[in-house]
């Protein structure tokens, strides 16, 4: 499977925002782009000026990378919000909010997204009683979402549950930490997605 295998906190810095690809590291005194807010490469210091294009460039490279996903996995879901009913900037992030990575981010059982897709692959994670071994499964709204009881003595999964404990969780989920499972309950909206980007750029993009 293609996926991105570089240093990501690079990403961050590029993209001039903490995307917050590396879990709690990201919000530690060791974040990269703290520390060098800057692009990287020698002319990472001396940035021009970015036209309206390369604007909207930028809103789309950092949806995937917020997101893990690659260009051409990215443009079948921008052809899929496209031909959704409703505003096409708006049904592309609910797309991808709706990746079950991102539910298992989302609900706390992850300290991010590349976590939650490695859980994912690794059969930890079940979806209304079967378990899902693909991170871009597209969930609906009533799935149950719940860690494999076979996983729940893992340290690691101890340790995130733990974590999970102090943590809230977004309107659109709901969590049950006592049976690790948590449940969709509507799409998000526009406000509850906290992702860094301006879909309507995105969207001007790929009109063009």
């Amino acid at each position: 499977m293609a996926r991105y295998t570089g240093a990501v906190c690079r990403l961050c810095r590029r993209e001039g925002v903490k995307l917050y690809l590396k879990g709690e590291r990201c919000y530690s005194d060791k974040c990269a782009i703290d520390r060098r807010p800057y692009a990287p490469g020698q002319h990472g210091q001396g940035r021009k000026k970015v036209s309206e294009y390369g604007l909207q460039l930028r809103e789309k490279q950092k949806a995937r990378r917020v997101y893990g996903v690659l260009e051409k996995q990215f443009h079948k879901y921008y052809e899929e919000a496209a031909r959704r009913k409703g505003i096409t900037g708006e049904t592309l992030l609910q797309l991808l909010e709706s990746r079950l990575d991102n539910v298992v981010y989302r609900l706390g059982f992850a300290s991010s997204r590349a976590e939650a897709r490695q859980l994912v692959r690794h059969g930890h994670i079940n979806v209304n009683g079967k378990r899902v071994d693909i991170p871009s499964y597209l969930t609906n709204v009533g799935d149950v979402i719940a860690i494999n009881e076979k996983s729940w003595e893992s340290p690691r999964i101890k340790e995130l549950l733990e974590a999970a404990e102090g943590k809230t969780v977004v309107g659109w989920l709901e969590r049950d930490l006592n049976a690790k499972s948590g449940r969709i309950v509507r799409l998000p909206g526009r406000e509850e997605i906290d992702t860094p980007v301006a879909e309507q750029m995105i969207v001007e993009l790929y009109s063009r």
